[in-house]
Parts: structure tokens; C-alpha cells; sequence
């Protein structure tokens, strides 16, 4: 399916604003998520809860945005909206969130974060970004892989 200029420049708009956003919560400095996240540190006063205000508005402009499909025929730039129809925690979802959990310990990064710091240091990023890139391809392929290889023969014939 091909996406139109219009469809394009939306999710331009939207990655935009979304990276802004980013920088001026300073939610790209690993340091402060690390601050955050380290809730070892609450008795000692370490603790920086300023990320959950960051999340909690989030959250709340994702509540309403979500909402809007009730009362709107299509989406402003895209046929239709996307619903998602899986609400099991299985086995993928687990062992995805564990992968990157542990590539975001390593690292430092998520990748929201990741890409917005290349714009601001990019030289610290550029190898996390091209793995990531490179992890999300071959995750891909390997899922690709395994669901024609556990098709039956005919089945991948009638395909």
C-alpha cells in the first residue's frame, strides 16, 4: 500500500513534534531516565519523578487521540484506523520486551530517544541506531522465515 505526500508529511509532522518533545522533556538524556527508572534511590532523595508528569501527559493525549475513532469515519491522513486485535501476553511479547529492556540497558537508549540524539550527538548514536536498525531487519527476516517455514506445503503453494 503506498502512502500519500500528504499521509507522509503527516508522519513527518507527528515524528517531529515527537522528537521535540523528547528534547524538551530531556527524556534523550539516558541520564535522566536512569534517574527516573532507579527507584532504589527514593530513600535516599535521588529519585527524579519529573518523567512520570512527561508520561502522564502522554498517556492522557493518547487516551483522548484513541477515543477519536468513535466519532470519525476514517483518520485525517489514512484509509482506516488500525486497530489492534491482540490482547494475549504471549511468548513473543515477552521475550521482545526482555530484548529490549536489555538493549536499552546496555546502551543507554530506547529507541525514541536513540533517533532524536542523532540530530543532537550524533556521533555518540550513530552505532546504536545503525544496530537497532539492523536488529529490527533481521528480527523481520527470521519472523518472516518462520512463518513460511511452518506453513504446511500446500499451504505455501496457495500462497
Amino acid at each position: 500500500m503506498r502512502n500519500s505526500p500528504f499521509a507522509i508529511a503527516m508522519a513527518l509532522v507527528a515524528g517531529i513534534v515527537f522528537g521535540v518533545g523528547l528534547a524538551i522533556s530531556q527524556m534523550i538524556d539516558p541520564e535522566k531516565v536512569k534517574n527516573f527508572l532507579d527507584l532504589a534511590a527514593i530513600t535516599t532523595g535521588g529519585w527524579d519523578p519529573s518523567l512520570a508528569f512527561v508520561m502522564a501527559a502522554g498517556s492522557a493525549v493518547a487516551f483522548v487521540g484513541l477515543r477519536f475513532n468513535r466519532f470519525m469515519r476514517k483518520p485525517v491522513a489514512a484509509p482506516a484506523f488500525q486497530v489492534n486485535t491482540k490482547t494475549r501476553i504471549d511468548r513473543r511479547l515477552v521475550i521482545g520486551s526482555a530484548i529490549f529492556g536489555v538493549g536499552w540497558g546496555i546502551s543507554g537508549f530506547c529507541p525514541g530517544p536513540g533517533i532524536a540524539n542523532l540530530g543532537v550527538v550524533p556521533d555518540a548514536v550513530a552505532i546504536f541506531v545503525a544496530a537497532m536498525l539492523a536488529g529490527s531487519w533481521l528480527t523481520g527476516a527470521i519472523v518472516e522465515w518462520s512463518n513460511r517455514s511452518s506453513l504446511e506445503p500446500s499451504q505455501a503453494v496457495a500462497k
